[in-house]
């Protein structure tokens, strides 16, 4: 990726007057423009167009996502001091984009006891954290209720600390293991401390693609029947899509439009989070596939119209500096976004399928790349209050070593915590 060029691409937009850029693009992609800026929903066709956008036509487009980001949202940009847990990486499942799964045989399989949950809470909180987020890989020996029951070990220890978990795949095989039917467990789940749910697992909401991706994962019937059972008990969730890989630039429009469909009815959504590919590690790219694309012109295509797309529905657009770089991700904030995700603070599963962007950045960079763009940073909580003044502890940098002594390792036992 040449980042000088797109740096020098972003500025020269922002510096030209709308108008000269809408002159420039065609006809058709021009007067799907002018709709979205008029705030009136753009329809699957006009959304395929701004997806697919290139020269002039992508420049107009991501002129006018950052326009309305303006508008709808304002200039503050924001994020979530949290930390990442992945509690287990045995997992049966076999995605075929994921590095992170081990067999509960394997050397450096592991599932954390819930006491090295409780001391990586612990550390979080230390260091200014409001959000835990986790999840993990669906390993068949965990105890029916493993889940209850860990947010019962960290809500006693910490019962102001929001926890974000579980994605529908999880909660579909938990409710499974203990036979009860989604509005019941996830209300238990809610009940026991669980304060929203990532709408991961959603990777591309179409079951072809999906069969390709990982034939065993929650197809998209249960994904939305999950989804908005929770919004109905009162759990938000956040909306994502994964990208970059086997799909057609029409799968990625009928995936947005099946969210935008969603958030009409239940208004459940708290952000939409586009996540690149990260290819090197994963049997999608081993068995060819997948051919990488470059970072860089797909993701301005993606981040501009999705704030297009969604608009009037879903305000928040997050960037993924964890799969972008946090260079690209802050030049994305001129392409529609508005927040820059959580500092992490511990990230494995784009590290493991081949990431190299890290898994932690402190407060004092989201300030800095915020300002960069002319935009100032504010902290946020996970539902997106935002947290004027408050400032994490050493800038959320790591205080303490990484808890291991209690770390249940799986090296040929059962795996289970």
């Amino acid at each position: 990726m040449n980042l000088e060029y797109w740096r020098t691409y972003v500025d020269e937009i922002e510096a030209t007057p709308v108008e000269a850029l809408l002159g420039k693009a065609s006809p058709a992609v021009r007067t799907a423009l002018e709709h979205a800026l008029l705030k009136k929903e753009l329809t699957p066709e006009e959304g395929l167009l701004l997806y697919t956008s290139e020269g002039d036509d992508l420049r107009a487009t991501v002129k006018c996502a950052d326009l309305a980001r303006a508008e709808d949202i304002g200039d503050e940009v924001t994020y979530v001091v949290n930390r990442n847990i992945n509690f287990t990486n045995i997992c049966f499942v076999g995605c075929q984009f994921c590095g992170f799964k081990r067999q509960r045989w394997e050397a450096d399989a592991y599932d954390h006891s819930d006491d090295t949950i409780v001391r990586k809470v612990a550390d979080a909180v230390a260091r200014g954290a409001t959000e835990i987020c986790m999840q993990g890989g669906i390993n068949p020996d965990m105890p029916p209720f493993k889940y209850r029951d860990l947010l019962d070990a960290m809500k006693r220890a910490f019962p102001e600390i929001h926890i974000h978990a579980f994605s529908p795949m999880e909660i579909m095989y938990g409710a499974k293991r203990v036979r009860m039917d989604y509005p019941e467990y996830i209300t238990m789940l809610k009940e026991h401390g669980l304060g929203s749910i990532p709408g991961t697992a959603a990777e591309i909401l179409d079951d072809g693609v999906r069969e390709i991706l990982s034939h065993k994962k929650v197809d998209v019937a249960a994904w939305v029947e999950i989804i908005t059972t929770a919004h109905a008990v009162g759990v938000p969730t956040t909306s994502t899509v994964m990208y970059g890989h086997v799909e057609s630039p029409q799968h990625v429009v009928n995936h947005l439009d099946l969210l935008r469909t969603i958030q009409k009815q239940t208004h459940g959504f708290t952000e939409f989070v586009p996540l690149r590919f990260i290819h090197q590690n994963t049997m999608l790219y081993r068995k060819g596939l997948v051919s990488p694309v470059d970072r860089g012109q797909l993701d301005f295509q993606m981040y501009a119209t999705s704030r297009l797309f969604l608009r009037g529905q879903i305000d928040n657009i997050q960037t993924s500096w964890v799969k972008c770089g946090i260079d690209l991700a802050a030049l994305t904030l001129k392409a529609g976004c508005n927040d820059l995700s959580g500092t992490l603070m511990e990230e494995s599963i784009t590290a493991q399928a081949g990431g190299d962007s890290g898994e932690f950045i402190p407060v004092d960079v989201f300030e800095e790349k915020a300002r960069e763009m002319g935009r100032v940073a504010v902290e946020r909580t996970t539902l997106y209050k935002k947290l004027y003044g408050k400032k994490a502890p050493n800038g959320a940098r790591p205080i303490a070593n990484p808890p291991t002594s209690a770390d249940n390792h799986a090296s040929g036992g059962s795996g289970c915590g």
